[in-house]
């Protein structure tokens, strides 16, 4: 059973999700997709644990060799990746059951599940696949369940949300698959490791030029790059509890996955960066990204709405790991992909417990909630030092190599400018702060009270995970690093 794992990581979550929709009981469906988000979980930490005892997976789908047939590739990255969206998963399925009972509608509820591990389903096999056409096959089953989950929100806007990334997001899957036709038409290969050899071979070519601005216009669509992050603050605003923090810490890190996957693996490290300069487009506007979102992030009054630019700021810190072209500062990207997926996670499932009991996330509504709701204020709080990047969090480790990677080339400049985003970060984790801990409340209202075990619990586990791998980053750097260096080149 063991040697099947990289399809049971996608036919578990897929065969799950019509159980779910057939349930007839809100808990029935919750259950299935209790046991399929710990399962998908068990079987990510086997698979790492195998990458880097035995080195790559490659599991070729109904015994048809690649590049004929279709395979499942599974190196560092992508074990990497699928420890972090199965572990968020894991943990936001059990916080699921209140939130979800409280916001959602209850006939609706086992399709809100159906389309929860739907999302999940599309997530693992765009990370598991080693074949471009797949990737975009999931990405299409990953984005549609992710706008039917973001339009059951109980406000109306929630479907105006759901309808802009509906636009958004077909486009950005238009752009990669004209991408992926134009290199297909080019090689006659879909599969990612010949494609990298073809790609090669072929040499100078303008069609391969044309096929590499699509594939970063769209990708850069899916994970919300300033100026194409349009979609982004209102899905995460007016989704579900539950679903933004999912959606958050799940999936615009795959997206981020995808980039690299195509640039550095197919593509490879000298086309993309010296041939065609990637990184002078996407330095700039991670630069962008980092200092504009978070200074509109400040001027929120809506604390979703707030985190959400502060992603499109944390999606830059990502993006500029990158463009920094190094092993340092890639290694920094990648454990960003890791360490925002347990800070946002933390802090929206924290928004959540606020959203159950007081009805709203405004900042106004929020006075006084330091001594009503301790728990989940300290939450918060925890996740907001983290945010900032203070010493001994997760966000302290991975700004830490990105300011390396940025004194390595020699950019002063950029190493200060990450230090000044982190204040900006202060200031609006000090907006919320200040309201629930030194203003009093409109008057006594005894019906807020802490948010219930079922909801406190999975939020705490990704606030201790914060503090727990930003004291010991051993693992994390490690596998971040050994991923940098392959991807990079420097080792097979």
């Amino acid at each position: 059973m063991t040697a099947h794992l990289p399809v049971l990581q996608v036919i578990i979550p897929l065969l799950a999700a019509p159980l779910c929709a057939l349930a007839r009981r809100g808990r029935i469906a919750w259950g299935i997709a209790l046991a399929t988000s710990w399962t998908t979980f068990w079987i990510a930490i086997q698979l790492l644990a195998r990458v880097r005892s035995e080195g790559p997976i490659s599991y070729a789908l109904g015994g048809w060799a690649a590049p004929v047939g279709i395979e499942y590739r599974i190196d560092l990255l992508s074990a990497f990746v699928l420890v972090i969206v199965t572990g968020i998963g894991a943990v936001v399925t059990p916080y699921a059951l209140k939130s979800v009972e409280r916001e959602i509608e209850a006939a609706k509820i086992p399709l809100f599940y159906a389309a929860f591990v739907l999302c999940l389903t599309g997530l693992l096999g765009i990370t598991v696949t080693g074949d471009v056409f797949n990737v975009f096959v999931f990405l299409e089953i990953s984005s549609l369940s992710a706008y039917a989950l973001i339009g059951l929100g109980q406000d109306r806007r929630a479907l105006t949300a759901a309808f802009q990334y509906l636009i958004m997001g077909s486009i950005g899957a238009t752009f990669i698959v004209i991408g992926i036709g134009m290199m297909y038409v080019m090689t006659g290969s879909l599969n990612m490791a010949d494609l990298s050899v073809l790609l090669a071979e072929l040499g100078p070519n303008r069609t391969i030029v044309v096929a590499f601005g699509f594939l970063t216009v769209g990708i850069s669509l899916k994970l919300a790059l300033f100026p194409l992050h349009l979609w982004l603050p209102n899905a995460y605003t007016y989704a579900p509890s539950t679903v933004t923090a999912f959606i958050a810490a799940t999936a615009t890190k795959v997206a981020v996955y995808m980039l690299l996957r195509f640039f550095f693996t197919i593509f490879g490290v000298v086309f993309s960066f010296d041939v065609m300069q990637l990184d002078r487009v996407l330095l700039p506007l991670a630069l962008i990204a980092i200092v504009t979102m978070s200074l509109v992030a400040i001027f929120q009054t809506n604390v979703k709405r707030m985190l959400a630019y502060s992603s499109v700021a944390q999606i830059g810190y990502m993006i500029l790991g990158i463009s920094l072209a190094s092993v340092t500062g890639l290694t920094g990207g990648i454990l960003h992909l890791f360490n925002h997926a347990l800070i946002k996670g933390s802090l929206f499932m924290a928004m959540g417990c606020v959203m159950y009991r007081v009805g709203s996330v405004e900042i106004d509504a929020m006075r006084g909630l330091g001594k009503k709701m301790p728990w989940t204020m300290a939450a918060f709080v925890a996740g907001g030092l983290s945010l900032i990047g203070v010493p001994l969090t997760v966000g302290f480790i991975s700004k830490w190599y990105l300011i390396l990677g940025a004194l390595e080339r020699g950019w002063w400049p950029v190493a200060a400018l990450i230090l000044a985003a982190s204040l900006m970060a202060v200031v609006y984790i000090w907006r919320v702060v200040e309201v629930a801990y030194f203003q009093e409340g409109p008057g006594e209202d005894s019906s807020i009270v802490e948010a219930p075990l079922a909801l406190l619990i999975p939020t705490w586990v990704l606030v201790f995970a914060n503090f727990y791998f930003g004291i010991d980053a051993t693992f994390t750097t490690e596998v971040a690093g050994a991923a940098a260096r392959s991807l990079m080149g420097l080792v097979p």
